[in-house]
Parts: structure tokens; C-alpha cells; sequence
């Protein structure tokens, strides 16, 4: 019969990335006193440094510039719309 995973808390997860992190204590002794295997903790640590990383500041600036190019092809696009819709209506009145 397949065992049951342990579900732990993001608090409990929190507090021993942050022993490890903060601490120094190694992993396999923080690990050994939680209760936990080693490589659960390992990985919560690996994840944390990756979020700590985030976004670089590049990616946001890219973003903002993304958002305004995308807001000013929308606004192209109703400008574009409307002539068209303006040049059919001239065709129709010298008609």
C-alpha cells in the first residue's frame, strides 16, 4: 500500500528555508531535527533562492514598454478603423 504524502504548512516551509538561509545551519541537520527528508528541504531552499532572484528590473522596463506599444496599436487600430469607415461613407456621398 502506497504511503501518504505529508502536507506541510507555508509557514512551517517559511520558517525552515529560513533556518537553513539565514542560520546557515546545513540541510540535512535542519532537516534531521524538523522530521523532514532532506531532500524536501533541499528543494524548498533551491525554490526560495530562485523567487528571492524575481524579475530584474530589464524585465520589468521590457513590460511597461510591451503595455504601452500594445495600448498604442490599439488606439492604430480604431484610428484605422474609423478612416475606413469614413472613406466608405465619402464613396457613398459622391455616389
Amino acid at each position: 500500500m502506497a504511503e501518504k504524502r505529508r502536507v506541510f504548512k507555508p509557514e512551517f516551509r517559511e520558517r525552515a528555508v529560513r533556518i537553513v538561509t539565514e542560520i546557515g545551519k546545513p540541510i540535512g541537520e535542519v532537516a534531521d531535527d524538523l522530521g523532514i527528508n532532506e531532500t524536501t528541504l533541499a528543494s524548498w531552499v533551491s525554490r526560495a533562492k530562485r523567487a528571492e532572484k524575481g524579475k530584474p528590473a530589464e524585465v520589468d522596463a521590457e513590460m511597461a514598454r510591451l503595455r504601452r506599444e500594445n495600448a498604442q496599436l490599439k488606439k492604430d487600430k480604431e484610428l484605422v478603423m474609423e478612416r475606413d469607415v469614413l472613406k466608405r461613407c465619402m464613396v457613398l456621398w459622391v455616389k
